[in-house]
């Protein structure tokens, strides 16, 4: 019997007359997702979505394993089709539940009957269906608060399902339905947090890397670039711009107070993603920035570093404390990758007393010193892109 996978809809549901965008967005990611592991049929209905293998070669477990990182999908369930009988639907649950059947000692029915024409009422049905495994297995008593074993039966439009439990999938809305924005990705573990969590609300990332050879490695890069990969899982393709950024740093040391080498590295850093993001019609940033965790995290820094910007900055982690940051990079696969031990351009050239609470006419003043312009557009000129996407 052909397994096939029930997708759930989350707040999709909730769009209205938008739905219809949603719901194609999702199915445009789901078939990129797919689209290694063979031959799937997509089909929408009743605020699910119905992925169903049409060769047998196609992958059924390794499809259910990317559909679980896929957002605006709430939950999903492996299952088989059968028709809309009592008797149909009986030999289904035998021929994918019978060995668990025989082997546990309670079970309940659980059915659900979004087709209201169907004949029998959800309680109807799941005690008709109850008698039937009794009387093929009568070694089991029906548990209905514990069991050991619960089938589930779905009637809907185009037939009856029959499936285990079902499970979470992302949940969120469709990547690529809230626009486009570029990541300040660091080497840390903050950075790509943020990026999955905008993309968990629709946004589709591009990133940014700012590198300093020879104070940063060659691996220190390969590493943020294996972040992304591991992004993209969630993300999807992600453009990687890797941005030259040593003569900046080394004229920031040369030219501007120690006190304020963090602070006006960032605002310079905003600053080339910014043009970064304009040339490419991005139309926000993103950083994983999280409030007094370091001392360029300070309401007062953050200040000084949005003086410079023309766009929205987004701060998904900024509420969060490192433990939940932590927890979510966990989740997400990033977390061995950031821990590794390369530095960054960020952990270069750090203040041995950084401004907890500058002011923005103190900042200005010192990063005046010297006019970066010339060296900006040099940056700017000179980063690289590419892009990268989950081999799996």
């Amino acid at each position: 019997m052909k397994e096939i996978i029930l997708c759930k809809y989350g707040e999709i549901v909730l769009k209205g007359l938008n739905r219809g965008g949603f719901e194609n967005e999702l199915m445009r990611n789901v078939r990129r997702r797919l689209k290694p592991l063979g031959e799937f049929d997509l089909r929408s209905a009743q605020s699910t979505l119905y992925v169903t293998p049409l060769d047998e070669n196609a992958d059924v477990d390794e499809a259910y394993s990317r559909l679980k990182k896929v957002y605006g999908i709430a939950k999903l369930c492996k299952a088989v089709g059968t028709e809309k009988t009592p008797e149909a639907i009986f030999d289904a649950i035998c021929e994918r539940s019978g060995e668990a059947l025989r082997s546990a000692k309670s079970f309940k029915v659980a059915c659900k009957r979004s087709d209201k024409s169907f004949y029998l009422t959800s309680p109807e049905l799941a005690a008709q269906l109850g008698g039937m495994i009794l009387e093929k297995f009568p070694h089991l008593t029906v548990d209905l608060y514990g069991p050991e074993v619960t089938v589930f039966c779905e009637i809907r439009d185009g037939g009856a399902y029959i499936h285990d439990t079902a499970e979470d999938g992302a949940g969120g809305i469709p990547v690529g339905t809230s626009g486009q924005a570029l990541l300040l990705l660091s080497g840390g573990i903050d950075s790509p947090v943020a990026g999955v969590m905008m993309a968990k609300r629709g946004v589709s990332i591009s990133a940014i890397h700012f590198e300093a050879p020879p104070y940063t490695s060659e691996r220190a890069l390969m590493k943020v670039e294996r972040l992304a990969e591991k992004m993209s899982e969630y993300c999807g393709r992600i453009n990687f711009y890797t941005v030259p950024f040593t003569k900046i740093q080394e004229e920031i040391k040369r030219s501007c107070p120690e006190d304020y080498f963090t602070l006006i590295m960032r605002r310079l850093m905003m600053e080339i993603a910014q043009r970064i993001a304009e040339k490419n019609s991005l139309t926000a940033l993103i950083t994983g920035e999280s409030l007094g965790q370091v001392a360029s995290q300070t309401m007062a820094a953050m200040v000084t570093t949005d003086a410079v910007c023309r766009m929205p900055v987004f701060r998904p982690c900024i509420g969060l404390d490192k433990k939940e940051i932590i927890d979510i990079s966990y989740k997400i696969g990033t977390f061995e990758i950031s821990i590794e031990p390369y530095e960054d351009c960020c952990t270069v050239f750090t203040p041995r007393h950084p401004k907890t609470r500058p002011t923005l006419s103190e900042v200005e003043r010192a990063q005046s010193r010297f006019d970066f312009e010339e060296l900006i557009r040099e940056a700017v000129d000179g980063t690289r892109v590419k892009e990268i996407k989950s081999l799996k």
